[in-house]
């Protein structure tokens, strides 16, 4: 029995470390994980309140510890905090009123954008300023907060763009994608935990897996050189929109 239900967890725990190394890289682990989970026969509510718990904790410890090396600041936390979240509660309500394909659309044409605006921009994460929170940058926080709560796969790899084009320094984009997933994650965690959808023994395997996963892709982070990050995060956004395109024709 204990055998048994170990060979039924542990590939809950491999897909949130997987996932979880290329989320915090670049965005999209969304891309290995919900695909992966379906595919075991999870069931899709079951499988998206997984991974929005998992992802709420392995998010948050993974910018603690950027935080608490200086690389991020308790002001710039705060107002990814305030948009991110403002901006998911918003995409919530609206999803309610919108149909799933045209969710899908908006997703398509949202990370194809990001996609073409990456070849245009100077931003290459070699900058060294800090986040200065305009107009701007608060409505385009927003606006990936609410995409996150009207959609989800691919916010991260937005915000990354975003943080790009500000010549944020690659290691605090990071920090502020993974703060900024926890906040957009947390209420939709709530929202499953509380609708009786979560299937705890599989997501806390994910779970803890997806804090290990984390924790390498801090460390492979620190490695990688700022002139590889684009090129990673152009790969992950095609492979993104393809796999909502095949999903949304199926």
């Amino acid at each position: 029995m204990e055998r048994r239900l170990f060979y039924g967890i542990s590939p809950f725990f491999i897909v949130g470390v997987v996932g979880n190394v290329v989320g915090t890289l670049v965005g999209g682990g969304g891309l290995i994980s919900l695909p992966t989970m379906l595919l075991m026969g999870l069931p899709v509510h079951s499988a998206i309140g997984a991974n929005k718990v998992s992802n709420t904790v392995s998010s948050l410890t993974s910018f603690l510890v950027i935080f608490k090396q200086k690389e991020v600041s308790g002001k710039e936390a705060l107002a990814v905090i305030a948009f991110c979240l403002g901006g998911g509660v918003l995409g919530g309500l609206i999803a309610s009123f919108l149909s799933g394909e045209v969710l899908t659309v908006i997703a398509i044409v949202l990370l194809s954008f990001a996609f073409v605006t990456s070849f245009m921009g100077s931003g290459n994460f070699d900058g060294t300023e800090p986040l200065h929170v305009n107009k701007k940058i608060g409505t385009a926080l927003l606006g990936i907060g609410m995409y996150d709560g009207m959609f989800g796969p691919g916010s991260s790899t937005l915000a990354m763009y975003l943080y790009a084009s500000q010549k944020i320094a690659y290691i605090r984009a990071v920090g502020l994608a993974r703060i900024g997933v926890f906040s957009s994650c947390f209420g939709a965690s709530i929202t499953y935990i509380s609708t009786g959808k979560i299937i705890w023994p599989l997501t806390i395997a994910l779970m803890i897996g997806a804090i290990v996963g984390a924790q390498l892709g801090l460390r492979l982070a620190r490695k990688l050189k700022s002139k590889h990050i684009k090129p990673l995060l152009r790969v992950v956004t095609v492979l993104l929109i393809v796999q909502i395109m095949v999903d949304f024709l199926k």
